[in-house]
């Protein structure tokens, strides 16, 4: 007797199955037939490749010049050689401050508020290395510096980068949602609303410009304690360090 807990196959269901099963038999004969004429068919030469001689640099042996870049040019990244070339120029006529030169980690994290928190938050995320310079141009100071991440795993550069970010706009901040860097969707540029006022003391007017790309954040500090920043100037600045990355 058949159990009830199986349920009863619609008629007609072994009609279908063997109509079914002499499609496969067919298709089946078919393709053997095909592959044995195949079989006995001359091999059809291949066409000719569009770049028959495809140009590569031919080996040479390595002699005094040879350096880690010459032996893998074609696996080379700019930020995989000097960052503090990277970094750049100051502007003719423009007052050295710090010349273009290695920072090291617990000095770059105590450039911020809670230097304990960031030198943590590297340290964990990646830190590699940090380049900067800065200089003064008549009553403008600009510090342009460059951190470099191991994104092995993850892109800690755009994650530190996208932190930075989010709080430029507060009140105690820039105050504004600021500017995209021309030619980038990550980077953008925020000129302060108000300039910080001390007693005594001419009024400090601020901008910041946050940026990454690839593996390198980005992070400029223009600073003016003669008047309002110059806008234009310091978004040139930020697009041409960006540009050099």
């Amino acid at each position: 007797m058949e159990s009830p807990e199986r349920p009863r196959p619609p008629r007609g269901r072994r009609t279908t199955a063997l109509i079914a099963g002499a499609a496969v038999l067919g298709v089946l004969a078919g393709a053997v037939t095909g592959y044995a004429v195949q079989y006995q068919r001359e091999p059809t030469p291949l066409p000719p490749l569009a770049q028959a001689e495809l140009r590569a640099p031919k080996p040479v042996p390595a002699d005094g010049k040879t350096t880690a870049r010459s032996l893998s040019a074609n696996r080379w990244d700019r930020t995989d050689g000097d960052l503090r070339e990277l970094l750049v120029k100051k502007p003719n006529g423009a007052s050295t401050l710090q010349k273009a030169d290695w920072v090291d980690l617990p000095e770059y994290a105590g450039s911020f508020g809670a230097p304990g928190h960031i030198f943590e938050g590297l340290v964990k995320n990646g830190f590699r290395r940090a380049a900067t310079v800065s200089w003064w141009e008549g009553t403008i100071h600009v510090t342009v510096t460059l951190v470099q991440f191991r994104d092995d795993e993850r892109l800690e550069a755009s994650k530190f980068a996208a932190d930075q970010q989010q709080y430029m706009g507060d009140d105690d901040w820039a105050g504004n949602k600021g500017s995209a860097i021309a030619g980038t969707k990550s980077g953008r540029t925020w000129v302060f609303d108000e300039p910080e006022r001390d007693p005594g003391h001419e009024p400090y007017y601020r901008a910041r410009a946050v940026a990454f790309r690839g593996d390198v954040f980005m992070d400029i500090s223009y600073d003016n304690n003669g008047g309002p920043v110059p806008k234009k100037a310091f978004e040139a600045l930020a697009k041409r360090q960006l540009e050099l990355l």
